[in-house]
């Protein structure tokens, strides 16, 4: 849904199967609809807005009471350039150092550990976890 759009626009769809008796697991693919091109023509994610759209997910469901059952993320152990941001501030002039994917950008080893530790916050912090 993209981290601008994620809260307001998944209550509604939350509220609607909730109340509609439906047993789902909800999941969030916080990496596909916050992809853009970098200034240097790199298909790439910016570690903040994958953190933002997993914190909306997390509030909306915390607001309507259900379950946020599961993340999806693209992502490696490898020391790759391919998405920005991150603790160790990857910028758009860096992809192409060590950008090795033929298909989706995926978070590396540092940016992976370090969502981890994010997503455990939020959800310690929304009393979900």
């Amino acid at each position: 849904m993209g981290a601008e759009k994620v809260e307001t626009s998944l209550r509604p769809l939350l509220r609607a199967v909730r109340d509609a008796g439906h047993p789902v697991v909800w999941a969030c693919d916080p990496m596909h609809g916050n992809t853009i091109n970098s200034v240097g023509g790199r298909k790439t994610r910016e570690f903040g807005a994958i953190c933002a759209e997993i914190d909306g997910f997390v509030r909306a469901h915390k607001a309507e009471g259900t379950w946020p059952g599961g993340i999806h993320v693209e992502l490696t152990g490898d020391n790759v350039t391919e998405c920005t941001g991150g603790a160790d501030n990857i910028l758009d002039s860096q992809l192409d150092d060590r950008y090795q994917t033929v298909c989706d950008p995926r978070l590396n080893g540092r940016q992976t550990l370090d969502l981890a530790f994010h997503v455990a916050e939020d959800l310690r912090a929304t009393g979900l976890a």
